[in-house]
């Protein structure tokens, strides 16, 4: 379903900027980022951690479609040295490089940074965005989406029936990502545009995931940050 999700407008993005779409998707260990892809992509591409222990360990890729593609990134948290080795993947990845008509471009177009729900760790988000995407990646192309709604507020308020929020819920998140705009805001420098919030657990605003990336597609290439 989602491979065809606005297949048209990722297509004229396509011929518009002449390149195929990368997306670094990256967050804290347990913000749901396997999760996120076996969702989008409708089976399992990527074994999903139990609780906190992380499982993405290596960057790994994923067509959506022919030019939309993911890089799945280990996730931060895991310890002082653990957090070293995966800063320096990420940063190796946010400088891949390609040559086209002997200009050098980055890899990597857009980064889409996973929070959790429940905020449990937002220290080492910003931590993430200070010290490793914004030094090294162009602030424009930095997204953030919220994943695990449903349990935002410890899993009170959340339609299982119907796999929503109700509406005291949807009230809190709306909240939450309009305060993280600001917190990131604060701790960054960073202007980002408003969060979203789904569950790719409960598959819940997967669209607007989607949305977020799609409407966000750069027009040009990326030059390396120097």
């Amino acid at each position: 379903m989602y491979k065809e999700y606005r297949r048209e407008d990722i297509f004229n993005k396509h011929k518009e900027a002449g390149i195929k779409f990368d997306v670094m998707v990256t967050g804290v260990t347990g913000a749901g980022k396997s999760t996120t892809l076996n969702t989008l992509f409708q089976k399992e591409i990527t074994k999903v951690g139990k609780g906190v222990d992380p499982e993405t360990m290596d960057i790994e890729t994923y067509s959506l479609n022919k030019i939309f593609r993911f890089w799945d990134t280990p996730g931060l948290g895991d310890g002082v040295q653990k957090d070293k080795e995966h800063s320096k993947k990420i940063i190796d990845l946010l400088y891949k490089d390609y040559n086209s008509k002997g200009k050098k471009y980055g890899f990597i177009d857009l980064v889409l940074v996973i929070i959790e729900g429940s905020n449990r760790d937002m220290g080492t988000t910003y931590k993430l965005l200070n010290d490793i995407i914004v030094p090294n990646f162009q602030k424009n192309r930095i997204l953030i989406a919220v994943n695990q709604a449903d349990v935002a507020m410890k899993g009170r308020y959340w339609d299982f029936k119907n796999n929503k929020p109700e509406q005291k819920l949807k009230n809190f998140l709306e909240e939450q990502v309009s305060s993280i705009q600001r917190r990131v805001k604060e701790a960054t420098g960073v202007d980002i545009i408003k969060p979203i919030y789904y569950s790719a657990e409960y598959n819940y605003n997967m669209e607007k995931l989607l949305d977020l990336l799609i409407d966000n597609i750069p027009k040009e290439k990326r030059e390396l940050v120097i």
